[in-house]
């Protein structure tokens, strides 16, 4: 009986060893992580960099076809700018990292000519190109239907790699066309927008 009882009680020590060991592997999994292999936090600046070598420098801001405001949201031209930093709002407050597949407000660290936020958000189709292109003045917070276009989504991309998804999950009963974000060069300008091909990401903490 006492060999029974001491055998009963390692086992019960062993499980929820192997639980803890098991949900911890599968949180870590579901973080954004930076080049340093640091987790992506909320409000902390990191840089969006390509990457594949030779295809252009960090995000930034810029305008395109004739429109001052809202700016868009375009990679620059050479590889060695990094381009402006930006922040990751998540939709729930709490979250105290980036994680994977959730949605966040993404906003440049800048200050511009225009009388809008530095937010990203998803403008509407646009003539005479029939695209969608991603554009400043999002509304920060708030997550529902009337800011359904604000919401921009981290995914990976093969291991290692990652890109940016507009898909947003913050209204249950809205019908939204979903897609990968990527540049589309136009005249010589990258600008983003869905194109219906992914953009390798990765993110570099600001020093």
């Amino acid at each position: 009986m006492k060999f029974q009882f001491h055998l009963l009680s390692i086992s019960l020590l062993i499980i929820p060893l192997f639980f803890s060991v098991s949900t911890s592997h599968t949180a870590a999994s579901d973080l954004v992580y930076d080049t340093d292999g640091h987790p992506l936090h909320p409000g902390k600046q990191y840089y969006i960099l390509p990457v594949i070598r030779g295809h252009g420098g960090g995000l930034t801001m810029m305008p395109h076809h004739n429109h001052l405001c809202p700016l868009y949201v375009a990679q620059e031209n050479l590889e060695i700018k990094r381009g402006l930093p930006l922040i990751f709002r998540p939709a729930n407050p709490k979250d105290q990292v980036i994680r994977l597949s959730t949605d966040h407000n993404i906003e440049f660290v800048a200050v511009t000519t225009c009388v809008q936020t530095t937010a990203w958000r998803l403008g509407d189709v646009e003539s005479p190109t029939s695209k969608r292109y991603v554009i400043t003045g999002g509304f920060i917070g708030n997550p529902g239907q009337e800011t359904v276009s604000n919401w921009f989504k981290i995914e990976k991309l093969g291991n290692k790699d990652y890109k940016l998804v507009f898909c947003p999950s913050v209204c249950k009963t809205c019908k939204v066309l979903c897609g990968d974000v990527d540049v589309l060069n136009e005249g010589g300008k990258r600008v983003l927008g869905l194109g219906g091909e992914s953009f390798p990401v990765m993110f570099k903490k600001k020093d």
